[in-house]
């Protein structure tokens, strides 16, 4: 039994599929994710600065000049975090030349501003001024009527409480996110294995081909998987046929030489005087036999060849230049197209062609004439002799094996046969007709295109 060589594997379809889609589900969720917690982080912030925004617009439209050029609330602020020391909540209004007015919540210590910084808009910034403490800080810079100084407004806030809405908010999202991907993947997983099902109801189908209990794959199949289905079972009957046709060749071949070898041992039992001439004879017969369907098993076998092909007209010279030293008396005239190929073996086109010039030449009337030409997805290629030619009743049976109309002349009557043979394994076909041109007979022998 011959060692099957191994077939190599690429890993798992399933788990290639998962894995991408994993991959893939992961980078887009992060990408996702990362984008909204920024547009989220940034409105939480927003939001933040716009309770600093609001203080600090208080703090400003409630100031005013007092009689020693002091600025002064004429109304207290609202929050009482103003006046609980540390509170987190501070407010300092500062200018050059005159004394800080600190919030309470400030106690001992002091909000610091850049040196000679000027704020007319709104200006909010980090701060990390206090040990301990990061502050989110708003200024601006403002002329208070009754004054030309120019005041520093500020405001402060302990980021305590606004990154911790965003870690919260971040830890929302990241649980949030990853239980969609753990979904996501494994809605992704059940599809692949719902989708690859059919794959393995085919690998069962095989099993059960190889067991014998079925010979083709008759389970219903989806429009993906269906035509390599059908590929399947076209090959699987491809190949009943061409064990069908060796079947078929080898008893046909038993049956040509069972007669040859009884005529042979019936001589040899009786002693016949003319044994070795009887020999010769039917081991000349056998020998013609074997060719015959030796000609056959090879095309049966290059039939699946797709890349087959063979030029026409260089077979065709060949074949002429063979015949010509056979039959030199003979005329052979060749003409058509010279670039044609045909789907088929240079060795099984030299053996078509031979065959059929060979004929034409030896039963003609000494001119032959081929000609090449294509025609749709076939190559035709005509021989035609001015011999007698065959009638037409005649013209099918001739290609039957061991049939031979002239039989005065040397041949064993297998050469059309095989012809024909070796055509219709190719695809092709072999017919016979009267030449117009000639008035001897014309061959038509088809063959699919390369």
């Amino acid at each position: 039994m011959t060692d099957q060589p191994p077939v190599l594997s690429t890993g798992s379809l399933s788990r290639r599929m998962i894995g991408i889609a994993a991959l893939w589900i992961s980078l887009l969720l992060l990408g996702g994710g990362l984008a909204l917690d920024r547009v989220l982080s940034d409105a939480v912030t927003r939001n933040f600065d716009d309770g600093l925004n609001y203080v600090l617009t208080a703090m400003i439209a409630s100031a005013e000049i007092g009689p020693d050029g002091e600025v002064l609330f004429n109304r207290p602020l609202a929050d009482q975090r103003f006046l609980e020391p540390n509170s987190g909540l501070y407010y300092q209004i500062s200018a050059k030349g005159h004394k800080d007015w600190r919030s309470r919540s400030l106690w001992d210590r002091a909000l610091k501003s850049p040196a000679d910084h000027q704020d007319r808009n709104f200006h909010v910034y980090d701060s990390k001024q206090f040990p301990g403490e990061d502050l989110r800080v708003m200024e601006r810079t403002i002329i208070l009527p009754g004054s030309n100084t120019r005041w520093m407004f500020m405001v402060a806030a302990a980021r305590a409480g606004l990154d911790d809405q965003i870690k919260t908010l971040r830890s929302t999202l990241f649980q949030s996110f990853a239980l969609l991907a753990l979904g996501l993947i494994a809605l992704t997983t059940l599809q692949t294995l719902y989708g690859l099902r059919p794959l393995r109801r085919v690998r069962k189908e095989i099993v059960r081909m190889r067991a014998g209990e079925k010979s083709r794959v008759t389970e219903p199949m989806p429009s993906e998987v269906l035509p390599m289905v059908e590929e399947l079972n076209a090959l699987l009957a491809h190949n009943e046929t061409q064990a069908e046709e060796a079947r078929t060749h080898a008893g046909n071949l038993a049956h040509a030489l069972k007669t040859p070898l009884t005529v042979i041992m019936n001589a040899a039992t009786a002693q016949a005087p003319d044994l070795g001439d009887t020999v010769i004879r039917e081991a000349t017969t056998m020998r013609r036999q074997v060719d015959h369907h030796l000609a056959r098993a090879r095309a049966v076998g290059r039939r699946g060849a797709a890349q087959s092909r063979a030029e026409v007209w260089s077979s065709l010279q060949a074949v002429e230049r063979a015949v010509r030293r056979l039959y030199p008396d003979a005329r052979i005239d060749m003409d058509g197209d010279k670039t044609v190929e045909a789907r088929a073996e240079r060795q099984d086109l030299d053996e078509m062609l031979g065959n059929l010039v060979e004929n034409a030449a030896k039963y003609g009337g000494g001119s032959v004439f081929a000609t090449v030409s294509r025609n749709g997805p076939m190559v035709e290629i005509l021989v035609e002799d001015d011999g007698a030619g065959i009638p037409e009743a005649e013209r099918t049976r001739i290609f039957d094996r061991g049939v031979r109309l002239d039989s005065g002349k040397p041949g064993t009557g297998l050469g059309l046969a095989i012809v024909r043979d070796v055509a219709e394994i190719y695809g092709g076909s072999v017919t016979m007709e009267e030449s117009e041109d000639l008035g001897g007979l014309l061959v038509r022998l088809r063959l699919p295109a390369a």
